[in-house]
């Protein structure tokens, strides 16, 4: 069905391979990963907000009941930490959580982060002026949102450097049918970022400051605080669901951008907050999200049964021409954009506002006055990967 995650054509442009499976149906099994693929908008968007599929199955069933194996025993410091996070946990435990988290991270947070947003932004693209070029991902798009989520955390400057391979190392696991290797890698990130985030904790618990650790212990309600490890969980998933979307839409966006340059040229600071969400639409960073389905459902006229897996297409659902007038077409002024990069339902990103707050900071900085047009240098390798998709580097030059 021309659908292979794993050759670089497909991951380099997936689209017509979507469009293939938009036609095929509404509900496609795919033998390869033992899922069924989900390619329409209208089914995604559905199935985003409806409580029979589930991130998790383990608040209703075991392993065994659920017809799954369990982990093998050495995964268990990256699962311990990954079903802690809002991600992957369901009410009422997501509930409780999610509330207690929006105590400390609020809309007024973003408002707060703002100015060291814009000033981290001009400070990187400064960098970038000042070498005459370089590789955009490396420069400006990676170091941004690492810097201000280390920001809201609280996380010493001499620090910083340790995130980034952290965060890359665990959003391995994410990926389809990932190796042995890949494994090894998360569960090490795993323990020593959780080991890091536990001394982090310890010190603000005897002096607490204004950042969002300090939020997440004083946090609670009449069902009591966040545990240490829901803390923990908590904060390693908003820098690796903070940063990766941001880094991968800044390049993404880029390089759509260099390839369509009429709409680079139409483009100033007035029009960002539209363009940052259609490039968000037109090539998603995040392709595939999963859920569990945890009760019979169906889509058209296919039953899909308790304990098999959807795989909801984003990249398909934001170019769906039954919900996208020119699904194709790279449009910065289009209004109407109910695009999924940031999901549905309860599990809706949290972090939406800053994500959004660091996008609209860089490219405005990159096309503020006074900075010259960039020129694209070479075209760009595609990181191995799909589900969290990006470029391997964007050489750039004034």
């Amino acid at each position: 069905m021309g659908f292979d995650p794993w050759d670089a054509a497909f991951v380099a442009d997936p689209y017509p391979a979507y469009r293939e499976l938009r036609e095929q149906g509404r509900a496609l099994w795919w033998e390869a990963t033992g899922q069924w693929l989900v390619p329409h908008y209208a089914d995604v968007s559905a199935l985003l907000r409806d409580r029979r599929l589930g991130r998790t199955y383990l608040h209703r069933f075991s392993h065994e009941e659920f017809g799954r194996e369990a982990p093998p025993p050495g995964h268990e410091p990256f699962h311990v930490l990954n079903e802690n996070g809002l991600l992957d946990l369901e009410d009422p435990a997501h509930a409780r959580v999610r509330r207690l988290v929006s105590k400390a991270f609020t809309p007024r947070t973003v408002e707060q982060l703002a100015p060291a947003v814009d000033r981290l932004a001009g400070e990187l693209v400064g960098q970038l002026l000042a070498d005459g070029g370089g590789d955009l991902l490396t420069v400006v798009a990676e170091p941004l949102p690492v810097a201000v989520i280390a920001e809201l955390l609280g996380v010493p400057e001499a620090d910083r450097a340790l995130l980034r391979p952290w965060s890359a190392d665990i959003c391995g696991m994410y990926e389809l049918r990932p190796d042995e290797e890949t494994a090894r890698r998360a569960v090490r990130a795993s323990v020593e970022f959780s080991a890091y985030l536990r001394e982090l904790i310890a010190e603000r618990r005897k002096e607490p400051g204004e950042d969002l650790i300090s939020g997440l212990i004083a946090a609670h309600d009449d069902e009591g605080r966040l545990s240490e490890q829901e803390m923990i969980s908590t904060c390693v998933l908003l820098l690796n669901a903070g940063h990766e979307a941001t880094v991968n839409t800044t390049v993404n966006g880029w390089w759509a951008l260099f390839r369509h340059p009429e709409q680079l040229a139409s483009l100033d600071s007035q029009k960002l907050s539209t363009a940052v969400d259609e490039l968000m639409r037109y090539d998603t960073p995040l392709q595939l999200f999963e859920r569990w389905v945890l009760d019979d459902i169906r889509i058209g006229d296919t039953l899909i049964p308790r304990g098999a897996e959807v795989a909801l297409l984003f990249g398909s659902a934001n170019r769906d021409p039954a919900r996208f007038d020119r699904p194709d077409t790279l449009d910065l002024v289009r209004d109407d954009n109910p695009h999924l990069s940031f999901g549905a339902g309860i599990h809706y990103c949290l972090g939406a506002p800053l994500a959004r707050r660091e996008l609209t900071a860089s490219f405005g900085a990159l096309l503020a006055d006074g900075v010259p047009p960039l020129k694209l240098v070479r075209e760009p390798r595609w990181r191995d990967g799909y589900v969290i998709r990006g470029l391997d580097e964007l050489l750039v030059e004034f």
